[in-house]
């Protein structure tokens, strides 16, 4: 028996290289009250950057978003419901909504304090690798991290239109990064957190 779908989106606004990111990371919290008993969300990140910052190029607003029901996705995105995407399309005009069908969800040792960063990792899946294989070694990896101290949760997905394989993880503190894109985390929504599923 096969765990539910779940699915991860993100869409990724830049923001104008003179724009005050501070405004916007005080408008946070008020903004992802909005999410915390959203029917369907596992969880939102609601992730920042801001250019000169953690060696971030630009200003970015960029929500990560993992659902426990993919029909509360597609409501979220076209039912035109305040506080949904018409909101974003609204302000920001539309941008590209990236699309991942989820491959777990994992609770790391810091899991339970507050969550201040995130990283995000996408990396192409070889065209001559097996998916499956792909699948397997992500898994091997989690269990390997989940005793960080300072990891909070760790999400994985597969794109397969591109490919891709994306590793998302939150943090406790600021983690020292080689690869993917950090982001501060200013709020995070996550009214079925409970709801998401290893793999």
């Amino acid at each position: 028996m096969y765990a539910p779908i779940m699915i991860v989106m993100q869409y990724q606004l830049p923001l104008p290289s003179d724009y005050d990111v501070s405004t916007l990371r005080d408008r946070i919290p008020a903004i992802g009250a909005r999410f915390d008993n959203l029917p369907g969300l596992g969880f939102k990140a609601f992730l920042l950057r801001e250019q000169g910052v953690n060696g971030s190029p630009l200003n970015q607003y960029a929500p990560f978003y993992v659902w426990t029901d993919p029909a509360a996705a597609g409501a979220f995105l076209w039912d035109g419901a305040s506080g949904g995407f018409t909101g974003v399309v609204g302000k920001y005009g539309r941008p590209a909504a990236q699309i991942w069908i989820t491959g777990g969800y994992h609770r790391g040792a810091g899991f339970g304090a507050p969550v201040t960063h995130a990283v995000r990792v996408v990396t192409p899946v070889p065209a001559d690798i097996d998916p499956a294989e792909t699948a397997t070694a992500t898994r091997e990896t989690v269990d390997k991290r989940l005793d960080e101290a300072d990891l909070h949760s760790m999400t994985w997905a597969i794109d397969p239109r591109t490919w891709e394989l994306l590793t998302f993880t939150m943090h406790t503190k600021r983690p020292d990064v080689s690869e993917g894109e950090l982001y501060e985390v200013p709020y995070v929504s996550a009214p079925n957190e409970t709801a998401l599923q290893p793999a």
